[in-house]
């Protein structure tokens, strides 16, 4: 055999496997197995193939092994992912689970494994959902193979998902735009493991505190001094990595809550060190990790004095955390305030479907949102003319939360109000993530005083470059801020700041 087929015949395999879910248990919906054949369900090189060209860790993953080809095999199993939305049936969850285990076994033997969780997924048969698929996944290949995770920082952390695997890696920014870059340094992290240079030890660390989601970008405070402590960590050699978990408060499970994870070179007592250290910081600090909530009649009336664009967050309906995408609180609001020249985008399938018999130009009058639940107000109704009708498709080619490339909010309208609103309306739910969704359909984002948009921390990458203010709005829904609202059922007690905590 020629010498070098024989070194690609003596290269490692590696098993690649993704299943990613933000699960809000609030929604009376469900998510559905076509929920992910509506986003993404790929198996074996449709995989690899289907995300080359992404800003997604399981890309990155790809693109390590890309780059190491010599010494590893890129084996990928099964990568599914759906939209954010209520609790995952039992039905699509076994079906999903069951097919990625039975790919996996007829994968052969593999020297590791890289996996792509969420953190925040629960399935009405598994609540702690990450939890049990990837201990499922380590029955089958056995304790001595090397298992490299990634997580979403608003996963929730358990110790089940914790034990299934060799070290877990979190996002560290928020909006979350280093997935890419956090797949290579799994892999690379593999790698490094399988070459007998290091070897990974893990400690995690889950304090009953939970922190509000207004307090979760990264990139200002109180994050911001805990993501130094955690860099400072980074500087000791013996580290190989380390992660803070924010949580997910919509996801109604015992594990709801913060949490971290340090990952060292066989230093399990340094490991826990750190780890409490990071533990101790959040607890001294707690309090500024906490909301700072007012009115939406005062948030609305602030926006009337900003000179904009202004991007309008709407906490309630944030779409990336599994709200409808229907709400018209602010809408309603801003138009009792006369600020008229507003952009919404509203989910209503039954708009669009009634608006393909109409030609651009026409004036037509539409009832639209608010018709998943009674949460999130009342249904929109006036006189609109129609400005354009749309496929709903579009790329974005930089790195957003999400990491997706190619975006799809299905088949969309475009109309207009005498008042100067305009409302985009879809028939699928889109997170917005990207400007593209507005320009790709001739709608200018500049153009508007203020831009509603249904999202917390993960849009501002891409409104902020075009909007002088960001301002987020205390809006009720199954992700307002305000988690005295939230009827939760399972989560942990005490858990701050439902109750007071101590320090032991």
């Amino acid at each position: 055999m020629p010498r070098e087929q024989n070194k690609m015949a003596e290269r490692k395999r590696i098993g690649v496997i993704g299943f990613l879910h933000e699960s809000n248990t609030f929604i009376s919906m469900p998510t559905t197995y076509e929920s992910f054949q509506n986003d993404w369900l790929l198996e074996g090189d449709k995989f690899r193939q289907g995300m080359s060209g992404a800003h997604h860790e399981t890309t990155g993953f790809f693109a390590a092994l890309d780059d190491n080809i010599d010494e590893f095999e890129a084996v990928p199993i099964m990568l599914a992912r759906a939209v954010p939305y209520g609790t995952i049936t039992a039905d699509a969850y076994s079906r999903i689970v069951d097919h990625i285990l039975l790919r996996l076994k007829h994968a052969g033997p593999l020297d590791g494994l890289l996996a792509a969780p969420h953190g925040a997924t629960v399935s009405a048969q598994q609540p702690d959902a990450d939890g049990y698929w990837l201990s499922e996944v380590r029955k089958i290949i056995g304790p001595d193979v090397p298992m490299i995770a990634t997580l979403d920082p608003h996963g929730n952390l358990s110790q089940k998902m914790a034990n299934a695997c060799d070290g877990m890696i979190s996002y560290r920014s928020n909006p979350h735009l280093d997935q890419l870059q956090v797949g290579r340094q799994a892999a690379e992290l593999l790698f490094e493991t399988l070459r007998g240079k290091v070897t990974p030890v893990m400690a995690v660390a889950t304090p009953p505190i939970a922190i509000n989601i207004q307090k979760q970008e990264t990139s200002h405070e109180p994050c911001l001094s805990l993501y130094q402590l955690a860099n400072q960590q980074l500087t000791d050699k013996s580290v190989l990595t380390n992660s803070i978990m924010l949580g997910f408060p919509y996801s109604d499970v015992e594990e709801m809550g913060a949490a971290f994870i340090v990952v060292t070179d066989n230093d399990q007592a340094k490991a826990k060190t750190l780890v409490a250290q990071l533990e101790a910081y959040l607890f001294e600090h707690r309090q500024a990790f906490q909301a700072d909530l007012e009115s939406v009649e005062q948030t609305v009336a602030k926006c009337g004095q900003l000179e904009g664009p202004i991007c309008l967050l709407d906490m309630g309906d944030n779409t990336g955390g599994g709200s409808p995408a229907d709400s018209t609180i602010l809408l309603h609001e801003c138009q009792r305030q006369e600020l008229t020249n507003t952009f919404v985008c509203l989910y209503d399938p039954a708009v669009v479907q009634d608006l393909q018999t109409n030609d651009v130009g026409d004036v037509v009058q539409i009832s639209v949102g608010a018709k998943t639940d009674r949460l999130h107000g009342t249904s929109w109704k006036g006189e609109v003319e129609l400005l354009g009708k749309y496929d709903g498709k579009f790329f974005e080619p930089q790195p957003r939360h999400g990491g997706a490339t190619d975006c799809d909010q299905g088949d969309t309208v475009v109309v207009r109000h005498a008042s100067g609103l305009t409302i985009m309306v879809t028939s699928k739910r889109q997170p917005p993530f990207s400007l593209q969704q507005l320009t790709s359909f001739n709608v200018d984002p500049i153009a508007f005083h203020i831009l509603i948009t249904k999202g917390v921390n993960a849009p501002i990458a891409a409104y902020q470059p075009v909007c002088r203010e960001i301002i987020r709005a205390n809006t009720a829904g199954v992700t307002t801020a305000d988690m005295s609202q939230l009827d939760y059922k399972h989560r942990r007690r005490p858990l701050y700041p439902f109750e007071e905590i101590y320090q032991e």
